[in-house]
């Protein structure tokens, strides 16, 4: 199982926040959850991460129950615990303290079978900011239009 294969992505962070940094966390999982996962049945879009004592949790992702799963099957709505060096939680505990910023998930994936969640350090975006890329995005579009029909017109 090399290489990476992804589950989930949080495209409404990309849209929602400025994004700094970018950490891969592990994640302590139950196996009816890994085997939901495996199915693709997980939502981030609410989802956030959290310092809590040291430790960094992975706070309002669902992950639906597994429905082969028996009685001892997952809450959907559990907080997870995230795996980071120690290092990489002190930054992000200071960070996020001190400047304001939000620990925001963008990707579940696996990586080389085992489940990873990418964590980005995030700033939020203003309603302007938002504003000023759906026009870039908007004017990148038509550039793209307009080129592709010259391209037409000499072949």
């Amino acid at each position: 199982m090399a290489g990476e294969k992804l589950i989930a992505d949080n495209r409404r962070a990309r849209h929602d926040y400025e994004l700094l940094e970018r950490f891969e966390a592990g994640m302590v999982l139950t196996g009816t959850e890994v085997k939901s996962l495996r199915d693709g049945r997980v939502s981030l879009a609410q989802a956030y991460a959290d310092v809590r004592d040291g430790e960094v949790w992975l706070v309002g992702a669902h992950i639906s129950t597994y429905d082969q799963g028996n009685i001892a099957n997952h809450d959907p709505d559990r907080d997870r615990k995230l795996l980071l060096h120690r290092r990489e939680i002190g930054a992000l505990t200071g960070k996020v303290r001190e400047r304001g910023f939000t620990l925001v998930p963008t990707r579940l994936y696996f990586k080389n079978g085992r489940a990873k969640v990418e964590i980005a350090l995030a700033r939020g975006k203003e309603t302007r900011d938002k504003r000023a890329d759906i026009a870039k995005r908007e004017t990148d579009r038509q550039i793209e239009r307009v080129m592709k029909g010259s391209r037409r017109a000499r072949a």
